[in-house]
């Protein structure tokens, strides 16, 4: 299958299942179900649930059995974006090409919409189907450490106190592996969890997914300041206006694009274990390193 018919069937399988998970937009109180489900079906890539379906399938297993674990991450990562738009944060108008949740429907129902999506992950993926290897205790230990105080939010809160400020590459580094590698790397495991992953596949996904994590934020780094907004569907230039710490700046645009490459590269090479069954992997990764938006 092309990748992109791949993709679209992906997305269009998460998507279902999402609408079914959330609740409906009719449900008492209409208007917190109505941000939620705003800010979910956006527009987004569904980057981390696709890569988690990929995951399950190199692992031998179906992507059905993976579905709760995408859609949980896919919940994270959008009250992320919620939280991560607010006025306290990046202060942001535009996201997937639409006004941000809190210009929608208010700061108060926006931070609320993001509280639930957190909260609704786990109860999605405290359904996910078990295996002999990882029970729901695993997964559930998984996601919550992936998103919590020592990552996705770790990194929230070093890229918040690096504004303005000259970082090192290691610390800059650290920022990329917790706001973005880090939840990456979680749907990875997650899917591939769900197939009954030997540690040995578990473990060369995982560092797939590390280097790709890191890979696909010094990309969004060099977008911020390639792009229109048009085409990113979120507010272009907005890293350099507040002196963000990203690569670009660091090093350059040059070398940040070689250092992308680079990470890419080693992402692949981590595939090796699973020869041809890993194409959609692969293609997926390539496909990274070269987008647009």
């Amino acid at each position: 299958m092309e990748l992109q018919d791949y993709l679209r069937a992906s997305i269009q399988k998460v998507d279902n299942a999402l609408d079914t998970l959330l609740p409906k937009d009719t449900t008492r109180p209409a208007t917190i179900h109505k941000a939620m489900r705003y800010s979910i079906f956006a527009g987004g890539k569904r980057l981390r649930p696709v890569l988690a379906l990929a995951s399950a399938e190199v692992c031998g297993g179906v992507s059905d059995a993976a579905l709760h674990a995408a859609s949980a991450v896919e919940c994270i990562h959008t009250y992320s974006l919620i939280h991560d738009d607010l006025p306290c944060m990046d202060d942001d108008d535009l996201r997937r090409g639409r006004p941000t949740n809190h210009k929608v429907f208010g700061e108060g129902v926006a931070v609320l919409a993001g509280d639930a999506l957190l909260t609704l992950a786990f109860e999605i993926l405290a359904q996910a189907p078990t295996t002999p290897r990882y029970g729901t205790a695993t997964l559930i230990g998984e996601l919550a450490s992936a998103s919590g105080s020592q990552w996705l939010i770790a990194g929230q809160v070093l890229d918040l106190e690096g504004e303005g400020k000259l970082i090192s590459k290691e610390d800059l580094q650290f920022i990329h592996q917790s706001k973005t590698a880090a939840l990456l790397t979680c749907a990875i495991r997650l899917g591939a969890m769900s197939a009954d992953a030997s540690p040995a596949k578990l473990n060369a996904l995982t560092e797939f997914g590390q280097s790709l994590g890191l890979a696909f934020q010094v990309i969004d780094d060099i977008l911020d300041v390639t792009q229109t907004t048009e085409k990113l569907g979120k507010t272009a230039g907005k890293d350099v206006a507040a002196t963000k710490a990203t690569y670009p700046a660091l090093f350059g645009l040059e070398r940040a694009r070689e250092i992308a490459s680079e990470l890419t590269r080693k992402a692949l090479g981590a595939l090796s274990l699973f020869g041809d069954d890993a194409t959609t992997l692969r293609a997926l990764a390539e496909s990274l390193v070269v987008r647009e938006y």
